[in-house]
């Protein structure tokens, strides 16, 4: 009796928790609609879905071997089983096709059951990146789950091999009940705990914001796989400044788009993020996947009592202090950020990122945490005007001048009096724009700039820069949340680059490097850059620069944020240092997992207290591996690891490296090279219907055309 009743049961029981999921899921969904609008390809990122899936978000996973073997045990089991289930339990079909199916579905809860023993020896001793709470009794769910559904395909397997009634008794209903309630348990779960909230949130709303994320550009696709490209997506999104209904960054839950918050709410709490984090390390007030769940808060109403895991450094939980825990509950309509009242966080955890990505590099479910510090950051700074530090005086700077420091803007190139340096207005093209970036104002990174001319000229570059029309890129201002001068000063260079001719931008800037390759399409402005490790490979690898070897004792290198996990450029530098007969000792930290220096995101500048200093972390990287020197590619990673007290190790840019190796050709040699490489500019320049010039460089740089003339 028990086992005929039983099929019956569990349909039943597997129809109501359906139902019930489908309106926790159109609940969930409304919930998220309520942000501002963002369209996306609604059908095209559904079927995008899986692959981004099993290829994107799996290769984060894999980082960890041992929890992605749990991963694919535990959740592959768990689609398979319940996909299984709901088709042999619901859908009309023959006897011998629902056998099979049923042994099946037996193989995938076998297979799941094993992944959730896994879990819960990790769970035995978690780390301390992991959260508690609800999620401890998540290893259970899914042991009792899969062991039921296993118990039910058994049960199904074994009635249709023995003779009718051989379950029966107390036994067959004592089993018949634990199996029903073990997968009411389980299901209540796996399916209601997926949409009506709990540990399984991330499943439903991790597909779905897989499907429609905010930055689809990221994902890989079969053309960037046959192309070997590794699709990135870094730059910043646009304000629309001109709109005057839409917000100035976010002040509320309700200002991030509906997908940015989608993309909260699948957020699994793994603490990848805050185990990466430089100024959760630093002691700093910023915990990444804190912020995240304030965000969740934030939608949902919660109170800081639903949060489980590690707090913002120096900032216990309210639940441990015993204070009013309503100080920090969410409010849908309410402000994000702390002013006079109670608010979701505190000005300074916006103001301690970096801006490193390394968060958003570590996160399996491709959460985008610095679109949302920098959206916040905006409201601060554009509707409250409050930057913290100098960072209000640095936007003045900006604003007057256009450059940070506040330098008179004539005074660009006085560093380079000696050097003649051509410039894009006698010129008018060339083959390559030097970008100097702020960095021609500080006397350190002079010293790296006159370092890569010399380079550029013993390679025969033809080479130019903009002297003192270039402006700041505006990197720092967009990063402090001043959208309106970043603009301002994106167009007025886009303007100035619009009178030339080149064929690539080269800087020594990654900062700079990236905003001018990947925000400046936003504004007329598609260049091809280069940061200047990248063109210094390319040209030894082209034989145009000869290098002798030297010994410098143990080296290491430092990957800039900007460079590396903004960009993917981890090669080149290495490249240029074995060229150089360089054998590094690498940091631990190193390549995607690089530790930012700290000097990124404005953070030098507003200046939130920590326990520690990020750069003086970083140094004590490089001391573990025992280098004498530490090789940089930034500007601000050398303003920042220099500025360690007591450092054992010496701070030099490739740049300053290679100009020390080079053997440079004589100076006829080189004269006749440079003149040929010009000469081939023109031609090209001419064949796409260019400005024509002389065939002497020199010639050039006496003519004196103002950018009027350049551009008829």
């Amino acid at each position: 009796m028990p086992a005929t009743v039983l099929p019956d049961l569990l349909a039943a029981l597997v129809l109501a928790v359906l139902a019930m999921t489908l309106v926790g899921g159109a609940r969930r969904f409304t919930l998220w609609r309520r942000g501002r609008p963002s369209p996306v390809p609604w059908l095209a990122g559904l079927a995008a879905m899986p692959r981004r899936y099993l290829v994107d978000l799996h290769h984060v996973v894999a980082r960890d071997k041992a929890f992605a073997h749990t991963h694919v045990a535990t959740a592959g089991g768990f689609v398979a089983a319940a996909l299984l289930m709901l088709v042999v339990m619901l859908v009309p079909m023959p006897a011998g096709l629902r056998l099979g199916l049923t042994g099946l579905m037996l193989a995938a809860s076998a297979v799941m059951l094993v992944g959730a023993r896994l879990v819960a020896r990790r769970r035995r001793s978690p780390p301390a990146r992991l959260s508690r709470g609800p999620w401890m009794r998540l290893p259970k769910s899914l042991t009792v789950f899969s062991a039921s559904l296993a118990g039910v395909a058994l049960v199904s397997l074994l009635s249709s091999l023995l003779p009718p009634g051989w379950l029966g008794g107390i036994l067959g209903w004592a089993l018949a009940g634990v199996l029903l309630v073990g997968l009411a348990l389980g299901l209540a779960e796996m399916l209601l705990g997926m949409t009506w909230g709990g540990p399984m949130k991330h499943a439903f709303a991790g597909a779905l914001h897989l499907a429609w994320h905010r930055r689809a550009e990221r994902f890989s696709t079969r053309s960037s796989e046959r192309e070997g490209r590794t699709p990135r997506s870094t730059g910043l999104k646009a304000l629309d400044l001109d709109d005057p209904e839409a917000p100035l960054g976010v002040e509320r839950p309700e200002d991030f788009t509906w997908n940015q918050r989608l993309g909260f709410d699948a957020c699994v709490q793994c603490g990848r993020c805050e185990a990466v984090c430089p100024a959760f390390a630093a002691g700093q007030p910023l915990n990444p996947k804190k912020l995240i769940q304030d965000m969740v808060r934030g939608m949902t109403g919660a109170s800081a009592d639903s949060y489980h895991g590690s707090p913002y450094p120096g900032r216990p939980l309210t639940q441990d202090k015993g204070q009013d825990k309503g100080r920090q509950n969410g409010q849908p309509s309410g402000p994000i950020v702390v002013e006079a009242g109670g608010a979701l966080l505190d000005a300074d955890t916006l103001w301690s990122c970096t801006t490193c990505r390394a968060c958003v590099e570590e996160c399996p479910m491709m959460i985008e945490h610095v679109d949302a510090i920098v959206d916040l950051r905006r409201h601060l700074t554009l509707e409250r005007g409050k930057t913290p530090g100098k960072g209000a005086a640095v936007l003045d700077n900006l604003i007057a001048t256009d450059n940070p420091g506040g330098f008179a803007p004539g005074s660009r190139m006085h560093w380079a009096a000696d050097l003649e340096l051509p410039l894009m207005r006698d010129y008018g093209q060339v083959d390559v724009l030097l970008w100097l970036g702020d960095g021609a104002f500080d006397m350190r990174n002079q010293r790296t700039l006159r370092a890569l001319v010399k380079i550029l000229r013993a390679a025969a570059v033809d080479f130019a820069v903009l002297g003192n029309e270039e402006r700041d890129s505006g990197d720092v201002a967009r990063r402090l949340g001043d959208e309106a001068t970043f603009q301002r000063l994106a167009r007025a260079n886009v303007a100035t680059l619009s009178h030339y001719r080149f064929q690539t931008i080269v800087t020594c800037d990654p900062h700079s490097f990236h905003v001018l390759g990947n925000e400046y399409g936003a504004f007329g402005g598609d260049y091809r850059v280069r940061h200047h490790s990248t063109f210094i490979q390319e040209l030894i690898a082209g034989g145009r620069l000869a290098l002798e070897s030297r010994q410098r004792g143990r080296v290491t290198y430092h990957d800039p944020c900007y460079l590396g996990r903004y960009n993917g450029e981890y090669e080149a530098p290495r490249q240029v240092l074995a060229a150089l007969g360089i054998e590094l000792a690498e940091m631990q930290r190193s390549g995607f997992r690089s530790r930012c220096c700290g000097g990124g995101g404005g953070a030098p500048i507003t200046d939130v207290p920590g326990e520690r200093r990020i750069p003086d972390m970083r140094m004590a990287d490089v001391a573990e591996t025992g280098a004498e020197l530490v090789a940089v590619g930034c500007p601000q990673c050398t303003a920042m690891l220099e500025g360690v007290v007591d450092a054992a190790a010496q701070v030099r840019d490739i740049a300053e490296l290679v100009a020390e190796a080079l053997i440079e050709p004589p100076a006829g040699k080189r004269q006749a090279r440079k003149t040929q490489a010009h000469n081939r500019t023109l031609a090209a320049g001419a064949a796409k219907g260019g400005v024509a010039r002389s065939a002497d460089p020199a010639v050039d740089r006496g003519v004196g055309h103002d950018v009027e003339e350049l551009s008829q």
